[in-house]
């Protein structure tokens, strides 16, 4: 689709040392409402004679597939790795994912809980933390065919995304959870709610079954996932207004910095002094362009559709 109906680009500047980012974010057809959070094309160049890799990391995210043409990335997320792999999957994440690579054409899709529900058949709580080498791992290995379409030289990005889609329409089946997994997902989202009972009671259902729910489908417990969600607020207010300070980025729902603290080296495995000291060449770009374009800096702040 070439009419900017279904495509937001961002044409990324000149990051340091003359590197450039590209992004064009195109969006899901509406017959997967609510499975995904986009699908999206990543180019990066780097300059000749400079840095061979960029080295960043993401923060915690829904699950992902990325298909790298070019230089394979070298990443890691807690105990695994994976070096080199044109096709890479993720399951969602709380830690996050330290990553380096060259110059690549890359396609992600983000997968909402909605979409884990509709084309995994893995428990999330299973693939919690993982990265791999999706062609081999068995909850990932389905979407291994996409790998030649969306790494095609000759082909446009109009037709790989026509392939992209395609193969989605081809995967997708429906789920009897749909209904229980958008309550939740939605409640998580707005933030409105102060314990995991006021969140079961939010979404209508027992806190065995939210908890069922969310391990099944969103790959941790509610009172993680209701952590993760605060502290991701945080991370964004931050990463989007370059020169603010933590106090200021802080979610209002912590005590105090101290807590804050504590929880940031939970989730990003340092200091948010530490991590404020690093370059973020990739990250802090694309998560500008994904708002200025899509509305949303991060996976984990996208919302579910309205309920029907």
């Amino acid at each position: 689709m070439g009419d900017g109906e279904h495509q937001r680009a961002a044409r990324g500047p000149l990051l340091p040392s003359g590197q450039r980012l590209t992004a064009e974010f195109r969006e899901p057809p509406e017959a997967f409402a609510g499975c995904f959070t986009t699908f999206y094309h990543l180019t990066l160049d780097l300059p000749e004679g400079g840095e061979a890799r960029v080295t960043d990391y993401l923060q915690p995210e829904w699950a992902n597939i990325r298909f790298f043409c070019g230089t394979g990335p070298e990443a890691e997320i807690a105990a695994t790795r994976v070096s080199g792999a044109r096709f890479v999957g993720t399951g969602p994440s709380s830690l996050p994912c330290r990553f380096s690579m060259g110059p690549v054409r890359m396609w992600g899709v983000g997968f909402l809980p909605l979409g884990w529900a509709r084309f995994f058949n893995a428990d999330a709580s299973a693939c919690a933390n993982v990265i791999c080498d999706g062609a081999a791992h068995p909850a990932f290995a389905h979407f291994a065919g996409l790998t030649d379409a969306l790494c095609d030289p000759e082909a446009t990005l109009d037709e790989q995304y026509a392939a992209l889609v395609a193969g989605m329409a081809a995967a997708m089946r429906p789920n009897r959870d749909e209904p229980r997994i958008a309550r939740v997902h939605g409640a998580l989202v707005s933030g409105d709610h102060a314990s995991v009972h006021d969140l079961a009671e939010a979404c209508g259902m027992s806190m065995r079954t939210l908890e069922r729910t969310c391990m099944r489908y969103f790959g941790f417990s509610p009172k993680l996932l209701m952590r993760r969600q605060r502290f991701m607020r945080s991370l964004t207010t931050f990463m989007l207004h370059r020169g603010t300070r933590w106090t200021e980025a802080m979610d209002a729902d912590y005590h105090d910095q101290a807590q804050f603290s504590r929880e940031f080296r939970e989730f990003m495995t340092m200091n948010p002094s530490e991590y404020a000291a690093l370059d973020h060449p990739i990250l802090t770009s694309f998560m500008e362009a994904r708002a200025r374009v899509w509305g949303s800096a991060a996976q984990t702040l996208d919302p579910p559709p309205p309920l029907r």
